[in-house]
């Protein structure tokens, strides 16, 4: 197995949306803000070459969205989802699954393009999508608090195609699945979503999608307002972090435009950031 960064592009959220209700004086020594008070955000996918198979899980908000939509959120930087599949060796053709750790639209939107003449089609024409079935039902009856987040032209036009496949089983931990790596099932954030576990070059590496934002968002208390279940994120994060520390694992942060993969340590105030590592330089130095 051989694992890719694919940063899929940069955007702005706000600050105090993603840190509920945690003061600013305090997120904002890891996470400063803007005259707008956003914060800067990644989204980074990760690329998995299998033998014959390259899943990618998460693909970005995408570029479909008209100007208006993509204003309020600050896009920055020059990475794109296909410029980094190139920098891999890749292009989106060569995709053979799609994985969503679920289906906001910064973490699915780059699956479906807009055509020529305004036609919506999967933009990897040749994958799988794979969602959890909960999921996808909480998705396509979205709540009041979801709902912005939940856009029909990212998530119904992943079915019409017959592309789309789901994943069963209430978890918390998946171990039996489709992929080369087990599935966390963490509720907290939205209903079901996975966070695959993987086994890599001796060690352990989580992918730790909204369950952990940034670096800003490790403290426990700290959670973002977007949550559904807030406290049962606090229930979620703390046992991930106490084991994820005691097996020595990796964190690979998908929103952390300034931290990629971190190691933790012990603190008298709880777990913390240890060290902060480029991917390919840890992995591939």
């Amino acid at each position: 197995m051989q694992l890719y960064v694919i940063e899929a592009g940069n955007f702005k959220l706000d600050g105090g949306a993603m840190f509920g209700v945690v003061p600013k004086p305090l997120w904002g020594k890891t996470n400063p803000a803007d005259e707008k008070n956003r914060i800067e955000m990644a989204t980074r996918s990760l690329l998995v070459e299998d033998g014959n198979r390259l899943i990618l899980i998460d693909t970005g908000m995408g570029n479909k969205q008209d100007d208006k939509f993509f204003s309020h959120y600050g896009l920055w930087g020059s990475h794109t989802l296909d410029g980094s599949l190139k920098k891999a060796g890749f292009h989106r053709d060569d995709i053979t699954d799609v994985f969503f750790t679920h289906l906001h639209f910064d973490h699915c939107g780059g699956a479906i393009e807009r055509s020529k003449n305004g036609i919506l089609i999967p933009a990897f024409k040749n994958a799988k999508f794979w969602v959890h079935e909960s999921h996808w039902d909480w998705a396509i009856n979205p709540n009041p608090r979801e709902k912005a987040s939940f856009l029909a032209e990212n998530i119904f036009p992943l079915k019409e195609n017959g592309q789309l496949n789901f994943i069963i089983g209430k978890g918390p931990l998946l171990e039996q699945t489709p992929f080369p790596f087990s599935i966390l099932l963490i509720d907290g954030h939205t209903e079901k979503q996975m966070l695959p576990l993987l086994n890599y070059k001796g060690k352990k590496l989580f992918y730790v999608a909204d369950l952990i934002p940034t670096v800003g968002h490790i403290p426990i208390p700290y959670i973002m307002g977007y949550d559904t279940r807030p406290l049962l994120t606090l229930k979620e994060k703390s046992s991930f972090l106490h084991h994820a520390f005691l097996e020595e694992a990796l964190l690979l942060l998908e929103h952390d435009p300034h931290h990629e993969l971190v190691s933790l340590r012990q603190t008298e105030k709880g777990i913390r950031m240890d060290a902060n590592f480029s991917f390919d330089s840890y992995f591939n130095s």
